[in-house]
């Protein structure tokens, strides 16, 4: 028999083991923690991140028929969001966006304030692909997610022309939770032939609790769009800025001479005969400012209760006191205070302070307020003659008095 070897030349049996078993234990105990902090992530994103709950809709809506949280594709179906959810991420995206001025436009249309996210210039717009009505309003990032839902507009700011609708909109576009369209659709009176899923597809995608706008003046003048409005919704909210016809008027000219300025002068557009001081009221200019027979044709459609009044005048001394009543129109919280605005000397009407995303102050673009040119004072003086019976039977109807004949 073999003498023993020196003493721990050759291990036993129960060392390899024993290593054997530890390292496969901190394997297990690697991968238990890796699985914790997958799992960890994956609860935290899914919280934040969380995607449509589809139910079945309980009356069968047709599709394209306005609905909060409704799908732009189904009609049996309804995307319900976990609000709070979805709340902070429209305030995380909002805090993150910033703004830049309008480019020029060369087709008469108001140009729209435009918003972009960071790093995101020349990205897609929110109103829909190759719509004219493209744009990339608040919440950019939810809309390149592909989140949220386009819906059919709960709110339409259907006139007037030159009565200050851009900056309402403007101003209204500050609020969380209103989502409008910057450019006019101009669907109701010339493109209503293109259908309601057009429309709709202009629309910027909203998050539960949000209102869908757009602004297109010209539909208080056009004698089909109550009815068509009424069709898409009965329970549409209209909202109307008017001005001194007068004002209106002269404002209208100085817009159309900015572009032709070989156009005849204001007084021969005026008058069908100066002599007897007859007024064309077939001139645009002219017509437009007839608001109690425009509004006739509204009512046979929509009660009194369902159209927001806002004074042009008031828009300009008062700003926050007319987006006080907007949005108490609209059921929105007032967050549009006094504190957003400044009064642009230089311009002659108010600006923003601070644009929602931006650090900087921001007024309308360079074609608002423009010099009027002169206008001979009998020619006005007729002018508030021949407006002061519509103005009156107007005051009657909206239940206010504007103050242009006082």
């Amino acid at each position: 028999m073999a003498p023993p070897g020196p003493a721990g030349a050759h291990p036993t049996p129960a060392e390899p083991l024993s290593r054997s078993i530890f390292r496969k234990f901190l394997l297990m105990l690697c991968s238990l923690l890796t699985s914790l902090y997958v799992f960890y992530c994956l609860a935290e994103r899914c919280q934040t991140l969380a995607g449509p709950v589809v139910r079945p809709s309980g009356g069968g809506e047709e599709a394209g028929a306005p609905g909060r949280g409704a799908l732009a594709g189904g009609p049996r179906e309804l995307a319900v969001w976990p609000a709070a959810a979805q709340r902070k991420r429209l305030l995380q995206r909002q805090q993150r966006r910033r703004r830049r001025p309008p480019a020029p436009r060369d087709d008469g249309q108001e140009a729209a304030w435009e918003e972009e996210p960071p790093g995101l210039a020349g990205g897609p717009g929110g109103s829909g692909a190759g719509s004219s009505a493209a744009e990339a309003p608040p919440g950019t990032l939810a809309l390149l997610l592909d989140e949220g839902s386009k819906q059919l507009p709960q709110a339409i700011i259907i006139g007037v022309k030159k009565g200050g609708t851009r900056a309402l909109l403007e101003f209204l576009r500050v609020h969380p939770d209103v989502r409008a369209v910057g450019a006019e659709p101009h669907f109701f009176d010339r493109s209503y032939d293109k259908g309601l899923a057009w429309y709709r597809d202009l629309m910027p995608r909203t998050l539960d609790g949000q209102i869908t706008m757009e602004k297109t003046p010209s539909y208080f003048v056009t004698r089909e769009a109550p009815a068509r409005i009424s069709a898409m919704s009965k329970d549409t909210k209209l909202i109307v800025v008017v001005r001194d016809p007068v004002t209106r008027a002269i404002s209208d000219y100085t817009q159309t001479l900015s572009k032709r300025p070989d156009i005849p002068t204001f007084e021969s557009l005026t008058f069908k005969n100066r002599t007897t001081g007859l007024i064309d009221t077939s001139w645009s200019a002219i017509q437009i400012g007839i608001y109690a027979k425009h509004l006739e044709h509204w009512l046979r459609h929509f009660p009194i209760g369902q159209m927001l009044f806002v004074s042009g005048e008031r828009l300009i001394s008062d700003p926050a006191g007319e987006l006080g009543r907007v949005q108490d129109f609209l059921g929105l919280k007032r967050i549009i205070t006094d504190k957003h605005f400044y009064f642009n000397k230089t311009k002659g009407f108010p600006c923003l302070k601070k644009a929602e995303g931006s650090s900087k102050p921001h007024c309308l673009g360079k074609t608002k307020g423009r010099t009027h040119p002169e206008i001979d004072r009998e020619v006005v003086r007729l002018l508030r003659e021949f407006y002061r019976p519509f103005n009156l039977k107007f005051y009657q109807m909206t239940g206010q008095d504007f103050g242009w004949d006082g």
